[in-house]
């Protein structure tokens, strides 16, 4: 069958009617069988037996769909369901045997005009049985099939709700790490507004720059290291303006790692971490060294700036520690950030993330 027919097919024939036809035609091709090598029964006749008991079983289970759907079923508990499949599969096991046994009766009185009486052409407790099992297996089916797709669409929204929740936190902590790199932006520049207004109009373009930058990255999730570091030098050369000689930077990394992916402005913050409880501390400043290598299947960014980590809760700032929970619901707790004293002098961060490259 062409793919196209089968489109067609699933488009205009439901998935139940498609499975009502194919196992009741299953179950009545052996009843036709049966009738006739047992029974004599011409072509016709098994033909049409065979249409009667599918559509003694097709009736059957749809009106116990229909009641079923029409009483909510599928959202009662087991407890609650066991108690109506019960009798309902036995008042249509009883229904199925009565219905079979007056349709041999009629064909021997009718067609094979026979003078036997109903009670003697009943065969009624095995096809009792019978009914008592296809019924069974049919409303077990139908009810297993509609648990399974209520749980796979359980389990659906609560990954969707995981989703939402996830991304809403992340969007929440992005937004504020933006206005943290913005206050402390227009700090430094408001103390050269007056006294040189020349240099407040640099720093004003490089922020300018800096911020179209997030901008265009506002809706990413991770940018590249070449395009994160881009960020990281225009805003050291932003406090430069303010620091001058006091601020040194300095760089080591693999250049083939420039294409691999980091959450925007994970660097940047923890240069401007550096510089606000290190550098800025310091009468004579300080430099700055940004290290980015591979270590096995991660990406390993150590910062390191003079200075060192008073123990106090509000010491590392809001930027750090929502950078902290960022990664840990961006990357399912396989990324980590520390912060460390080196030495009496020295203080390191230290950014692991597994390797993306697109």
């Amino acid at each position: 069958m062409s793919e196209s027919k089968k489109i067609a097919m699933n488009k205009y024939i439901p998935l139940y009617w498609r499975c009502q036809l194919l196992g009741w035609g299953t179950v009545s091709i052996y009843w036709a069988y049966i009738v006739y090598e047992r029974d004599g029964y011409s072509y016709f006749y098994t033909f049409l037996n065979y249409i009667l008991d599918m559509g003694i079983g097709i009736f059957l289970t749809h009106i116990y769909r229909s009641l079923a759907l029409k009483w909510n079923w599928k959202s009662l508990s087991l407890k609650g369901l066991f108690v109506r499949i019960a009798p309902s599969i036995l008042i249509m096991a009883v229904i199925y045997g009565l219905l079979v046994n007056l349709k041999w009766h009629f064909y021997w009185v009718f067609v094979r005009e026979t003078n036997q009486l109903l009670s003697e052409s009943l065969s009624y407790f095995p096809v009792f049985m019978t009914g008592l099992r296809l019924m069974a297996i049919w409303v077990l089916a139908y009810h297993l099939y509609h648990y399974y797709q209520r749980e796979i669409e359980t389990a659906r929204q609560n990954a969707e709700l995981s989703i939402i929740a996830k991304q809403a936190q992340l969007d929440n902590l992005a937004v504020q790490l933006n206005p943290h790199f913005l206050f402390n932006s227009l700090n430094s520049i408001k103390s050269l507004v007056i006294e040189d207004p020349k240099t407040a109009r640099r720093a004003i373009d490089l922020l300018s720059d800096i911020l179209r930058s997030s901008l265009y990255e506002k809706d990413a999730t991770l940018i590249s290291i070449k395009d994160e570091l881009s960020l990281v030098k225009d805003y050291i050369e932003l406090e430069k303006v303010r620091f001058e000689e006091r601020l040194n930077m300095s760089l080591l990394m693999d250049d083939t790692l420039e294409n691999y992916k980091v959450p925007p402005l994970s660097i940047q913050l923890l240069v401007e971490n550096a510089i606000k409880h290190g550098i800025d501390k310091r009468i004579h400043g300080g430099s700055i060294s940004i290290s980015i290598q591979k270590r096995a299947e991660q990406l390993e960014i150590i910062v390191q700036n003079p200075g060192t980590i008073i123990d106090k809760g509000s010491e590392t700032g809001i930027g750090v520690k929502n950078l902290s929970k960022r990664l840990k619901l961006q990357y399912n707790g396989e990324a980590s950030l520390t912060l460390k004293n080196e030495n009496e002098d020295q203080v390191t961060a230290t950014l692991l993330i597994p390797m993306h490259k697109q």
